[in-house]
C-alpha cells in the first residue's frame, strides 16, 4: 500500500477531495445500476437480454461517440462547477424513469439519454483534475486513484446491489442510483473549480478548439495514437465482461446471479492490483511497457476462453482481464495531459474519450451478435481476433 502514501497537502485540497468523493458515489450508482440493468434486461427479454444489453451498450458508445467531442470542444468555454452538477442532476431525474420501464425499447431510450449526460460529464471532469491539481506527482497519483475509483466499483457495486436485491426488488435500486447523482452533484455544486481562460490567438480558435481538428491533433501525435491502439484490445476485454459473463456463468458453469457477482468481483481485483501498483512502476518504466503487457494478458485470456474452462480457469481469466484492461487504462491520462504541451487539454481529452468509445462500440456489438450466433466459445475467438489487431495497429505505429 505504499503506492498511496500520499502527501498531507492533496488531501488537504478540499476541491479535489470532494471532486473524489462525488466521483466514488456517482461510480456505486452506475455501477449498480449496471447490475439491475441486466436484470431489467432479463426481466424484459428472457433469453435475449444479451443481445438487449449488447444494442445498450452500443447505443451509450453511440451518445459518448456523437456527443464527448462536440461538448469537449467547448468545455473551455463552461462554468465547470455548474456544468458538472446539473449533467449529475439529469442523470439522476432518468434514473427515476427506469423502475417504470415495461418496454425494451423504453430501455433503449432512456439508456442513450443518460449517456448523453455522461459524455458531457466525463471529458470536463478529466480535464479539471490538472487544473486543481497542479502538482504533478499528486496528479498522477489522483488518476490512479481515479482508476482505483472505478475498479474498486467493479468490487463494491455487485456486494451492495447482492445485499441491497435482499431487501429489496431491482428496479427498485434504480431510485438509489438516482440518490448517488443527487448527492454527487451537490458535492460538487460545493466545489470552487478553477475556470481557465481559453487563449484567444487565431491558432486556438482554427486548431484544437474545434471538433475536427482536435481529433485530427490527437490522431497526428504518435503517442496518443499508440493509447488509441492499444483501447482496442482493452475493449475486448472489457466488452466480453460486461456482455457475456453472466452469459458463461449460468450456461457454461451453471451457476447463478451471487456467481455472476463473483466472477465480476474477481475482474475487479485484477485491476485494483495494476491501479495500485502502477504509480510506483511508472517511476521506472514508460507506460507503453505495460500496454504491451496488458495487450499480452489479454490475449490469452480470449484465447483460454475458447476452451470455456471450469470455475477455476475461468476466476484466472477474470482476474488476467482486470490486469490487462488496468495495464492500459490506468496511465492514458498522464500521457494525454503530457501530450497537449500546456494547452487546454479539453479537447484532447473528449477526443480521447470519442475515438476509444468507437472501439467499445464495435466490440460490443461483436461480442453480443458473435455469442447469439456463433455460441459462446467462438465468440472468444472473434473477440481475441480483434484484440491480435490491436497488438498489430499497435506496433507499426511504433515502429512509424
Amino acid at each position: 500500500m505504499r503506492s498511496l502514501s500520499f502527501q498531507p497537502s492533496m488531501w488537504q485540497n478540499r476541491n479535489y477531495v470532494r471532486l473524489l468523493s462525488a466521483q466514488i458515489i456517482s461510480l456505486i450508482g452506475t455501477g449498480v445500476s449496471s447490475v439491475c440493468l441486466a436484470l431489467l434486461a432479463y426481466d424484459l427479454a428472457g433469453e435475449e437480454a444479451s443481445m438487449v444489453l449488447s444494442i445498450a451498450f452500443a447505443l451509450k458508445m453511440i451518445a459518448y461517440i456523437g456527443l464527448a467531442p462536440i461538448l469537449g470542444a467547448f468545455a473551455h468555454r463552461l462554468p465547470k462547477r455548474q456544468t458538472l452538477a446539473a449533467l449529475d442532476w439529469m442523470r439522476a431525474l432518468m434514473f427515476l424513469c427506469l423502475p417504470f420501464v415495461d418496454q425494451v425499447w423504453e430501455v433503449y431510450v432512456l439508456m442513450f439519454m443518460i449517456n448523453a449526460c455522461s459524455a458531457g460529464f466525463t471529458p470536463l471532469y478529466q480535464s479539471t483534475l490538472p487544473q486543481v491539481l497542479s502538482n504533478k506527482e499528486h496528479y498522477t497519483k489522483a488518476l490512479s486513484l481515479s482508476r482505483l475509483a472505478y475498479d474498486l466499483e467493479l468490487i463494491l457495486s455487485p456486494i451492495i446491489a447482492a445485499i441491497l436485491l435482499s431487501m429489496l426488488g431491482f428496479r427498485e435500486l434504480f431510485m438509489i442510483d438516482s440518490a448517488t447523482f443527487v448527492l454527487s452533484g451537490i458535492l460538487i455544486i460545493f466545489c470552487s473549480l478553477p475556470h481557465k481562460a481559453a487563449r484567444h490567438d487565431d491558432n486556438n480558435r482554427r486548431g484544437i478548439a474545434t471538433l475536427s481538428q482536435g481529433i485530427t491533433q490527437y490522431l497526428q501525435k504518435t503517442k496518443l495514437r499508440a493509447l488509441w491502439f492499444a483501447y482496442l484490445g482493452a475493449a475486448c476485454a472489457s466488452a466480453m465482461v460486461l456482455v457475456n459473463t453472466v452469459v458463461y456463468v449460468h450456461d457454461v458453469l451453471a451457476g447463478n446471479e451471487t456467481e455472476t457477482i463473483l466472477a465480476m468481483l474477481l475482474v475487479g481485483m485484477g485491476s485494483i492490483f495494476v491501479a495500485i501498483c502502477l504509480p510506483r512502476w511508472l517511476q521506472r518504466h514508460t507506460p507503453e511497457r505495460y500496454h504491451v503487457r496488458g495487450l499480452g494478458i489479454i490475449c490469452l485470456s480470449l484465447f483460454a476462453g475458447y476452451f470455456t474452462p471450469g470455475w477455476v480457469g475461468f476466476a484466472l481469466m477474470c482476474i488476467a482481464m482486470g490486469i490487462g484492461i488496468s495495464c492500459i487504462q490506468t496511465s492514458a491520462g498522464i500521457i494525454i495531459n503530457a501530450e497537449s504541451e500546456g494547452e487546454d487539454s479539453s479537447p484532447y481529452f473528449a477526443a480521447h474519450f470519442s475515438l476509444t468509445h468507437f472501439w467499445w462500440l464495435i466490440t460490443y456489438l461483436t461480442a453480443g451478435f458473435s455469442a447469439n450466433f456463433a455460441g459462446l466459445a467462438n465468440a472468444y475467438l472473434v473477440m481475441l481476433g480483434l484484440a491480435c489487431m490491436s497488438v498489430l495497429l499497435y506496433v507499426l505505429n511504433d515502429k512509424g
